[in-house]
């Protein structure tokens, strides 16, 4: 799971965006392998916005990205697997629940900030960030596991925890720089090459390649259609508004730097400038201009990648499928 933080770089924002539906967020270190109750889907983020300047707004890579839901789908039945593998080596433990702690965005593309912050019902509470229920997700997973459930789980050590910010990493056991490879085996049994994750991942035939290059088109499109004149024109446009309003970010990238620049994005000034982005995002069509533009350079993409992307989607489907007949 990518952890979220606050950035003082467009490019961060908005890297740190993207990855979020690129890899598994659905779960939290909370909630017990054994525990059946329903999940609360109430705050789960819906797949096409139903509110803000991008209602109703959905990008042509997202019918290569799957759902949160399906993702949720996927990681329950990872979990159901790695709790199993886990207690052949007689060991039972709480791995995170898929969808107790969603993620504010359903996919790679969070177009709900892809162009910057859109909400203005959302801004006149939080202004830049985020509600609590949708920040729980991006937050590092607990300690909890011991260095051997680690072990079993990951194929490699327990990593220090300590870390600090910055340092790469999906998140405390899955990857860090001072993790060394696991012992061969535990309780007379061999480990699992990556551990009883990397099996699981195999008992469903997922290739995490797929979501990442997927996520690296929808990155060359945001990128690519930057430049084009509407979107350049608009942007123009938007921060002329904004001048008019005693604003002076440039761009709405800028815009967030700002809003984020003495705190959490919620302060009584991160408020009145988000309002203010915002608005005179909704009075030069911003988001309209850009969004078409990146769906033409998105259309291209597909056209150029379509054999690649079609076994992607044949994946995903086979993946679905595989992960629903878990029980």
């Amino acid at each position: 799971m990518h952890v979220l933080k606050r950035t003082t770089t467009a490019a961060a924002v908005m890297l740190a965006a993207i990855s979020l539906g690129a890899c598994s967020s659905s779960g939290s270190a909370s909630g017990s392998a054994k525990d059946h109750t329903p999940v609360d889907r109430s705050n789960w983020p819906a797949e096409i916005p139903a509110s803000g300047l991008v209602k109703g707004l959905e990008l042509p890579l997202e019918a290569y990205m799957s759902s949160y839901a399906d993702q949720v789908t996927v990681d329950t039945a990872l979990r159901t697997l790695q709790a199993r593998c886990m207690a052949e080596y007689g060991l039972t433990v709480d791995l995170p629940r898929p969808g107790a702690n969603p993620p504010p965005h359903s996919n790679a593309i969070s177009i709900e900030r892809r162009y910057g912050i859109t909400d203005r019902t959302q801004a006149q509470k939080y202004g830049y960030g985020l509600p609590k229920e949708l920040t729980r997700s991006l937050e590092p997973v607990e300690e909890g596991l011991s260095g051997i459930e680690v072990e079993v789980l990951t194929g490699h050590t327990k990593p220090d925890l300590s870390a600090p910010e910055g340092a790469e990493g999906d998140g405390p056991y899955f990857t860090s720089a001072d993790a060394k490879p696991a012992r061969a085996e535990y309780q007379g049994k061999k480990l699992h090459k990556g551990g009883c994750a990397g099996w699981s991942k195999q008992q469903l035939k997922l290739n995490e390649l797929d979501a990442g290059f997927v996520a690296q088109l929808a990155s060359t499109s945001l990128s690519e259609s930057r430049p084009r004149k509407p979107v350049e024109k608009a942007i123009k446009d938007w921060s002329a508004c904004m001048k008019k309003r005693g604003r002076s970010a440039v761009d709405p990238y800028r815009a967030m730097e700002q809003g984020y620049a003495n705190g959490d994005g919620t302060t009584k000034d991160a408020i009145e400038l988000a309002l203010d982005d915002i608005d005179c995002k909704d009075r030069t069509r911003l988001i309209e201009v850009w969004s078409k533009e990146e769906s033409a350079v998105q259309k291209r993409l597909i056209e150029e990648n379509k054999d690649q992307l079609a076994a992607v989607k044949k994946r995903m489907g086979e993946v679905l499928a595989a992960a629903k007949a878990v029980k």
